[in-house]
């Protein structure tokens, strides 16, 4: 099984994924069913969740929801910790995910827009590093793993920025490796080599400890939050959580 998940990850493109593995998921569902672990996000219970990654991790993703560790700590985080659920916000998800989207969009309270340069499932064909919206346009954006894509990261941020509005806020995921300095090198191109440096064959940099200091340089305010740290460990446990995950919460700087 982990060697097949890792395979398809690899080697299948990305839209194509999108679109098949909720039908996929289906019947693995069925498989495993059981009471050892819950997910946050859709409710359902397993024996275990799936593996997942190209270096396959265990019980990682749910066959229900298709969430993954960080999918159900952010989902938690919003429940906790902000007025996602119940504020009126203008929300922009970029590279949206499929555990969320049918979610978000049911909220009455959300002006939920999706937005993507290739991703099927979002509804606006968008580039980060030129956003189609004027100043001011968000309370809310979401952009997980997809900097480490984005040939100018702290551009897309600058855009972000603009059009926070001056309360807005978001968050930002992406691969943080435990090295000091993010690592990046254009002249890398081979997708192979870019997989053997970066982590994966659409990469362009890879992330250090310096992630959050190097998002400020784009004007962007962001915190380090461990929200994780907070919760009990049966919860931990129980909706397999990552344990060393920081949500990155930007907000709006000046």
């Amino acid at each position: 099984m982990k060697s097949i998940i890792s395979f398809v990850i690899r080697f299948v493109p990305r839209p194509l994924l999108q679109r098949v593995s909720p039908l996929v998921m289906k019947v693995f569902s069925k498989l495993n069913s059981g009471d050892q672990v819950k997910c946050p996000v859709c409710n359902h219970s397993y024996r275990k969740f799936l593996p997942y990654g190209r270096i396959a991790r265990e019980n990682a993703l749910c066959p229900s929801c298709l969430s993954l560790e960080r999918h159900r700590l952010m989902w938690l985080f919003l429940q906790e910790k902000t007025n996602f659920f119940t504020a009126p916000l203008r929300v922009l998800h970029v590279a949206p995910e499929h555990c969320f989207i049918e979610r978000f969009e049911a909220l009455g309270n959300l002006e939920y827009i999706t937005a993507d340069i290739e991703s099927p499932l979002a509804k606006v064909k968008m580039d980060v590093h030129e956003i189609p919206f004027p100043e001011n346009s968000f309370d809310v954006i979401f952009c997980n793993h997809v900097l480490e894509h984005v040939q100018d990261d702290l551009k897309a941020c600058a855009e972000f920025n603009r059009v926070l509005r001056p309360e807005g806020w978001g968050i930002l995921q992406s691969p943080v490796y435990p090295m000091e300095k993010t690592l990046e090198d254009d002249s890398i191109t081979d997708p192979a080599e870019r997989e053997r440096i970066f982590g994966q064959r659409d990469h362009v940099r890879k992330f250090g400890k310096d992630y959050a200091t190097r998002l400020r340089k784009s004007g962007l305010q962001i915190e380090e939050n461990r929200f994780v740290k907070e919760l009990q460990a049966n919860l931990v446990e129980q909706y397999a959580l990552p344990i060393e995950e920081v949500i990155f919460v930007c907000r709006k700087g000046y």
